[in-house]
């Protein structure tokens, strides 16, 4: 029997592997990257989303649909002119949706195999090039394709042999400020995967363009953190500290502080625990009200989707990182959440997902969601 996970029964607010890519190495000569910022204080709130909210953050205007008759979009990014590539889960194809809601097919992705949670998931853009995370026949991947006149080149995989499963299969990809590509990966529900620094399976992975160990990561390998059940969103603030989004199991969802080499302590630790060889999460929910997915950093907050709690979670942070409560936002209103991502216009994008098997669709779904942000 698992030993018994330590938790808290409150929301707690405290405050990233032998890995193999396409390339297979490590590039030599590295400098390592500068150490990261200081942990934020320590806060606590009991009860998320209640309570009246501070003065000085951003609130949320009246969504308005920039897309529907989606099917499951999971991950968006956006272009240099302001246009967003979409993936859809299901269905494996990339799309291109401008903000008046034009919305053309650019391509079926070859290779993709859709099962359970796995199918075209992340995607990320940086220059002219697009990469994406989806399953395969045999594994969970990262590719490279160019990107001309609105159509994918040939494919490069840069990272295989991520594991897969029908649950639990990340597929989160982010370039952050240094300039890297982050992956999440999901532990499949092969819980062990996770505390494990020879497998891929949940991490957050930290990598070149190529697909090789970014310099300065903590193992000289992929792995920029371990412990991690199924992270589906990664945020940086202003200050380059980086955050993800957790699945936990039966009792808490999680959004960490990611640091390098840190351990975020699943499967031993669900939640808070006491254990100094793992890292607290900085904001835990009761999984009904988040099963949490894609993450973005706005206006002063960060805004993270849900899936099961069906509503926008806005966490607003101060300048030293530390997270203040939880504020629940459009509960019940959209259904299922998953994808959020800041748009160039200073809006928020996000993504329902009420056609993934387990919502309610309604006339529209899936739908793309611009949601403006009202400063003081």
């Amino acid at each position: 029997m698992r030993k018994l996970r330590k938790i808290l029964l409150v929301a707690g607010l405290a405050v990233a592997v032998g890995a193999c890519s396409a390339t297979g190495g490590t590039a030599s000569g590295e400098v390592a990257t500068a150490p990261p910022p200081a942990d934020p204080p320590s806060t606590a709130a009991d009860d998320p989303g209640k309570g009246a909210p501070p003065r000085d953050v951003a609130r949320p205007g009246e969504p308005r649909t920039v897309a529907r008759d989606l099917a499951v979009p999971w991950a968006m990014a956006f272009l240099p002119g302001g246009d967003a590539l979409v993936t859809e889960r299901d269905t494996a194809r990339l799309l291109r949706v401008t903000p008046r809601g034009r919305v053309t097919e650019v391509a079926t992705v070859d290779g993709v195999r859709p099962d359970g949670e796995g199918g075209l998931m992340g995607v990320a853009v940086k220059g002219e090039e697009v990469f994406l995370y989806f399953t395969a026949a045999e594994d969970n991947r990262i590719v490279r394709y160019p990107f001309a006149g609105g159509r994918l080149g040939a494919p490069k995989v840069i990272v295989r042999g991520i594991p897969k499963g029908g649950i639990h299969d990340g597929g989160r990809l982010a370039f952050g400020p240094d300039g890297y590509l982050y992956a999440s990966t999901g532990e499949t529900g092969h819980d062990q995967l996770a505390q494990r620094r020879d497998s891929l399976g949940g991490k957050i992975l930290r990598m070149t363009t190529d697909g090789a160990p970014a310099p300065g990561n903590p193992f000289g390998t992929l792995v920029y953190s371990l412990g991690h059940r199924n992270v589906q969103g990664l945020a940086w603030d202003p200050a380059g500290r980086l955050y993800a989004s957790e699945f936990g199991q039966n009792a808490y969802d999680e959004l960490n502080l990611i640091r390098p080499g840190a351990n975020y302590g699943w499967p031993e630790v669900e939640g808070r625990g006491d254990d100094p060889r793992f890292t607290n999460p900085v904001v835990t929910w009761r999984t009904s009200e988040a099963s949490p997915s894609g993450l973005a950093y706005a206006g002063g907050s960060l805004w993270m989707g849900a899936l099961r709690g069906r509503r926008l979670w806005q966490i607003p942070l101060d300048a030293s990182g530390r997270a203040g409560r939880p504020l629940a936002r459009f509960t019940d209103v959209y259904g299922r959440l998953r994808g959020v991502a800041a748009a160039p216009d200073g809006t928020l994008w996000v993504s329902t997902s009420n056609k993934d098997g387990r919502g309610s669709p309604r006339e529209g779904d899936d739908r793309i969601l611009s949601v403006p942000l009202r400063t003081p």
